[in-house]
């Protein structure tokens, strides 16, 4: 038997051992390889999520770019615009992925911050345009007062009839400026500018009546029961109110059309309601004109147009400021309804008209017995109603006190203005009371002459004045 030899024993014995070895390895390798096979596919995921991620990260960067550049191109543009014009809207985001992100909140605070410096710079620009306005018009208005008081002097001092209509012409241009002045100086927050006693609802609208051109249109209606009067405060800011809103119907209707006022008394109150027969309001302007009359926000003067129009404006301060009431409706006649509704506390007040007669350019109340007088502001040809023709020389008697406290008004020629029924001092009234008492009494024959006399001259008139052409009104007044 042939022995193996020890040496290829171990030979044997040591290759066998290096194929284990060789084969472990092999499988180690194989298995490292599987690993490595597995880290690079998920490193090649990884790779592909990360670059999808920046992908999504630029959109997202680029998408907010462009929210940031239609903010301050576009949205802030516009909000500055709709701080003024409230009907311009206000764009939202441009990406809708935004809504309700931490980028909608930031760009939304942007917005309010930018909105609340623009209000307040507003707020404070307007305050310093008001407050130099104010003091303008407080020492304009007081130089056309004493311009006024100047103009009624030289009224009373020169006879002339030629100079005294050049002064009334003058007079009547005062008052308009000074109407205009007056409105813009109670906008911008200042006080009306006159002081007067309680005075009667019914010369408080002939008084506002006579301060506008075509005054000659207006027709006031008294159907007033008592003789109700308005407190000293409230006389002036009721007559300013009055004249805007007669202002705005004579501008807004044609200058032939007539412009109709009513005064009505009920339970708590009184009423002066103005109606026009003009082009009317849309229900956008009614309610534009509602807000502006209610005084209740806080008012810029840019929001009052270019000019400015100031006289609504002016009306909604004097409300809040004195508590009586304007509205604003259609005219069942087709125009524009105004309504000034004056509570009767604490605003009216009634007076003796023993006492205090009321004005004879007022129109008549309606009363129990007496009937109404629709009367015109300053019809052209009026003459004063005949007395009787064989009136004894009692009843001339009761007249005399109402003729010591008020000069009869001047009845206006063709073209003139109207004339004031001014009072008389009280140092007047006394003297004219002297004078009357030491005058010797009249007897009846040369009483009976006068009345003769006073009616032949006022039957001349009423024929002279129908004799002539009728009278064409005069242009428009604005608002």
């Amino acid at each position: 038997m042939t022995s193996i030899p020890e040496a290829l024993l171990w030979c044997l014995s040591a290759g066998t051992a290096a194929a284990v070895v060789l084969a472990a390895l092999s499988i180690r390798a194989r298995g490292q390889r599987a690993g490595l096979r597995t880290r690079l596919s998920a490193a090649e995921e990884q790779n592909s999520a990360t670059l999808h991620s920046n992908t999504e990260l630029s959109a997202r960067l680029r998408a907010t770019e462009a929210e940031i550049r239609h903010l301050a191109g576009t949205r802030l543009p516009d909000l500055t615009l709709a701080l003024a014009h409230p009907h311009v809207p206000v764009p939202g985001l441009k990406d809708a992925r935004f809504a309700g992100t931490e980028t909608d909140h930031a760009l939304s605070a942007v917005l309010e911050q930018v909105s609340d410096a623009i209000t307040k710079e507003r707020a404070r620009v307007d305050a310093a345009a008001q407050s130099t306005l104010r003091g303008a018009t407080t020492t304009i208005q007081a130089l056309l007062y004493q311009l006024q008081t100047a103009l009624q002097e030289m009224q009373h001092r020169y006879d002339d009839p030629s100079v005294a209509q050049d002064l009334l012409n003058a007079d009547f241009l005062n008052e308009q400026a000074l109407r205009r002045i007056q409105a813009t100086g109670v906008v911008c927050g200042a006080w009306p500018g006159l002081t007067r006693e309680d005075s009667y609802l019914a010369e408080l609208v002939v008084g506002a009546t006579s301060r506008l051109r075509g005054y000659e249109r207006v027709q006031v209606s008294n159907q007033l029961r008592d003789p109700i009067a308005v407190v000293a405060r409230a006389v002036e800011p009721i007559a300013i109110v009055v004249t805007e809103l007669l202002a705005n119907a004579l501008h807004h209707s044609h200058r032939e059309l007539p412009v109709t006022i009513t005064l009505q008394q009920g339970n708590r109150g009184a009423s002066v309601i103005v109606d026009d027969y003009g082009v009317g309001m849309h229900d956008d302007e009614i309610k534009a004109a509602m807000e502006l009359l209610s005084g209740d926000d806080s008012l810029l003067l840019t929001q009052l147009g270019d000019p400015p129009r100031s006289g609504f404006a002016a009306a909604g301060q004097l409300v809040r400021q004195y508590g009586f009431g304007v509205h604003v409706e259609p005219s069942p006649y087709g125009g524009v309804r105004a309504v000034v509704y004056i509570p009767g506390d604490p605003l009216l007040t009634v007076l003796d008209e023993s006492t205090q007669p009321m004005s004879v350019m007022a129109p008549l109340p309606h009363r129990s017995g007496m009937p109404e007088r629709s009367h015109s502001a300053l019809p052209t040809g009026a003459t004063t109603p005949p007395p009787p023709a064989a009136a004894p020389a009692a009843s001339a008697a009761p007249a005399a006190p109402s003729a010591a406290s008020y000069e009869a008004p001047a009845q206006p020629a063709e073209g003139e203005l109207p004339r004031r029924r001014r009072r008389k001092p009280v140092s007047e009234l006394d003297e004219s009371a002297e004078r009357t008492d030491s005058l010797p009494p009249r007897s009846p024959e040369e009483t009976g002459s006068r009345w003769a006399a006073l009616q032949r001259g006022t039957e001349s008139g009423r024929a002279a004045a129908q004799s002539e052409p009728p009278r064409s009104p005069e242009g428009n007044a604005q608002s």
